[in-house]
């Protein structure tokens, strides 16, 4: 097994935390412990979202680099006389992806192991067996014989339920396989983000976040960003891979280890033209790599934050993952190392005469 460096470690800690939307406590203290040493201030919002403040020049403009603390999950939604959970998704999943996963059900008296369970395909008809079985008809097993055992062990209506999985270097050490990048990699990022600028000028104030709820429809970074008020707006998350087999260019663009993701379109945000002109202006300054990338069917925290208060001029740089929403997804190492220089570079040069400049831009 490789050894773990320091990088490692920290990635491994936020991505083994467990923390669906409305519970992310652990990796909300995990955050907490990596960010602190850094941050003149941490506080949370009423929801729960963590802010790490870093002054630099206290009458300078406002950036916030986001990242989300939550992943997709589930959540017990009642069990039945024979001791099977019935589960509600929390964040989007594909039912494909579904079966025959080991989960963790996070309970008052401890952690239940499970197995998510349908009808077996030898007693269904032949043409039910072509088709994807219905999240509905899904259960969890957790191998109990009734719903008072179930009760006795703890599991309750509301309980958490996560996917299991654990941080993985591979074969070739610059890929990580792990639950839960979406979006702990935007978390690390902002910790490291804070880390590059210790005992260095910053002519800003800068607030490294981990938004609350954002697979469930940005509610975090509306919080936060109401509280922080910022001029400046970076949602950092994962993007799509398309360099896996049958995906085409027209469906997705980047390939992992290209650089990170400038995300010039997405359901929720037209990006700001001025402040993505000088993001890539400083990578092309400094020879960072990036990609351009769009994605019509999905958003990031930024959609919330751009229109905080009178509108916040915002961007969203990504990290191209594989197979995120299931229980194990990719990502490439040198993504996410250049991401953190490249935002910590751009911080950097964002005075309040260049923030005034790009807004209007």
């Amino acid at each position: 097994m490789t050894k773990l460096d320091e990088t490692l470690t920290m990635l491994k800690d936020l991505t083994d935390a467990k923390g669906i939307p409305g519970n992310e406590r652990e990796p909300r203290e995990v955050m907490k412990k990596y960010i602190e040493p850094f941050a003149d201030e941490v506080t949370t919002d009423g929801l729960g979202s963590l802010i790490a403040k870093k002054v630099g020049d206290a009458n300078g403009p406002k950036v916030m680099v986001a990242g989300h603390l939550d992943e997709v999950g589930f959540m017990v939604t009642n069990i039945d006389d024979k001791g099977f959970v019935r589960f509600q998704t929390v964040g989007g999943w594909w039912s494909q992806v579904m079966l025959a996963q080991r989960v963790t059900i996070v309970t008052k008296k401890g952690d239940i192991t499970g197995v998510i369970g349908s009808k077996p395909p030898h007693i269904l008809p032949p043409e039910a067996r072509k088709k994807p079985v219905d999240i509905k008809d899904m259960f969890i097993d957790i191998g109990a014989s009734s719903k008072e055992e179930a009760f006795e062990w703890g599991v309750t209506p509301g309980d958490m339920i996560v996917p299991y999985f654990e941080f993985t270097v591979m074969n070739n050490e610059k890929m990580l396989l792990a639950k839960a990048w979406d979006n702990r990699i935007g978390c690390a990022i902002a910790i490291d983000v804070l880390k590059g600028l210790k005992g260095q000028d910053h002519p800003n104030v800068v607030y490294g976040v981990g938004t609350v709820q954002e697979e469930v429809g940005l509610r975090g970074a509306k919080t936060a960003a109401n509280q922080i008020q910022p001029d400046i707006g970076f949602a950092v998350d994962v993007g799509i891979a398309g360099d896996t087999p049958g995906v085409t260019d027209k469906e997705a663009l980047s390939k992992m280890g290209d650089g990170p993701q400038i995300i010039l379109y997405d359901a929720s945000m037209v990006s700001h033209k001025g402040l993505r002109d000088f993001v890539t202006g400083v990578a092309d300054e400094l020879n960072i790599p990036y990609q351009f990338d769009y994605v019509p069917g999905g958003g990031t925290d930024s959609g919330a934050i751009h229109l905080t208060a009178n509108g916040v001029p915002n961007l969203a740089i990504t990290i191209a993952t594989r197979y995120i929403h299931s229980h194990a997804a990719i990502l490439h190492r040198d993504d996410y190392e250049n991401a953190v220089k490249l935002i910590t570079e751009v911080i950097k040069r964002l005075d309040r005469e260049t923030v005034d400049t790009i807004t209007f831009d």
